[in-house]
């Protein structure tokens, strides 16, 4: 068939390079550059999501899982293997017997993979590794792997794979709006014609429909993540339990330094995608927490932050869920929703609603 995509970010590339390799003609249209905003703004990881499985979304974990062993696998120039640690702390939120079901939970859904299991490791041998770690009321930890990778690179590095197969990718062609049949048409007075026709536009997929005309049957929200870049080394990955609430912070090793976030904050879809002072503040409030000794204050060297378009789900952001819906009306097929690690699972599906 002749297909038309909207969107490229990375789930619009997948879809792109699968469905070019099925045998399928495919044009993608950016309106402005491929893999510049949301896809490139992660926080560098291939992973399950270990966090949520507190909001019981098993399918989508088992499927992230065994994604991130394909991305290692398949591009282990961009990608690799990545142990995160733990700590467990006297008084925290989630006990240690609960940690470890999850993470056996989390093992178990990933099936046959060359990652490591889960380990339990002590208060004693966490701050021989890293000094820097709060010790006090340090009980232990447990370690366990998952993937990170240079997210624009790997995007980028599908996109050429895209072309390779022939697809043909447009950048500063954007799109005005679309319709039922396949018709799609741009700000500058010309259209096109497809057969199907894919809204995979992260965001802003449920405003093109309104643009459109056409009403969403998803509700999205527009949730920002924003992240710290310390000009420090970080000799361990950690997943640190945000002090007195329920949230998760992920400090991790990036390019030498050090990638501290994210934040969820709701986020308007035309409003300046930026870390703002309290995100950062926020942040820095973790940092300083499970390493006292630090002046990391005056180490940021770099904040970003991207928008991640959430199915309407819950009133808390980190209680929404990270699963996509897709939804088909005659030539036209929307996505709503989408994780990085997930995005060739996703474009399989895609793939299976053209007909």
């Amino acid at each position: 068939m002749d297909i038309g995509i909207v969107g490229g970010g990375i789930n619009g590339l997948c879809c792109a390079w699968m469905l070019q390799q099925q045998g399928h003609s495919v044009e993608l249209y950016e309106r402005h550059q491929l893999m510049a905003a949301t896809s490139s703004r992660s926080s560098k990881l291939l992973h399950g999501g270990l966090r949520y499985l507190e909001n019981l979304e098993f399918r989508l974990v088992r499927e992230a899982l065994r994604e991130r062993d394909d991305w290692l696998a398949r591009v282990p120039e961009l990608t690799r293997p990545l142990r995160l640690l733990m700590p467990i702390y006297r008084g925290g939120r989630r006990s240690r017997w609960l940690i470890r079901a999850g993470l056996f939970l989390y093992d178990s859904l990933a099936g046959k993979t060359q990652l490591p299991a889960a380990r339990w490791h002590t208060a004693t041998q966490i701050s021989e590794q890293d000094p820097a770690l709060r010790s006090a009321d340090l009980r232990g930890g447990y370690s366990f792997f998952d993937g990170q990778m240079d997210d624009q690179a790997l995007g980028l590095w599908v996109a050429q794979q895209a072309r390779e197969a022939g697809a043909l990718l447009h950048e500063g062609c954007e799109v005005l709006k679309v319709d039922r049949s396949g018709r799609i048409s741009f700000t500058d007075g010309t259209a096109r014609q497809h057969e199907r026709l894919i809204n995979v536009c992260g965001p802003w997929a449920e405003r093109l429909l309104a643009n459109s005309g056409i009403a969403s049957p998803y509700r999205l929200d527009l949730v920002r993540g924003s992240h710290l870049v310390l000009d420090r080394p970080c000799p361990q990955a950690y997943l640190l339990e945000v002090p007195a609430e329920p949230r998760i912070v992920f400090v991790l090793p990036w390019q030498g330094r050090t990638l501290v976030g994210t934040t969820e904050v709701r986020q308007e879809l035309e409003a300046p995608v930026v870390c703002e002072d309290n995100e950062r503040e926020y942040l820095l409030a973790v940092i300083r927490h499970y390493f006292p000794h630090d002046d990391d204050a005056g180490r940021v060297c770099g904040v970003f932050a991207g928008v991640r378009p959430l199915l309407h789900s819950a009133a808390n952001p980190a209680q929404a869920t990270r699963e996509y819906a897709l939804h088909r009306e005659g030539a036209l097929l929307s996505v709503f929703g989408g994780k990085w690690t997930t995005a060739c699972a996703l474009a399989r599906k895609v793939s299976q609603n053209l007909y």
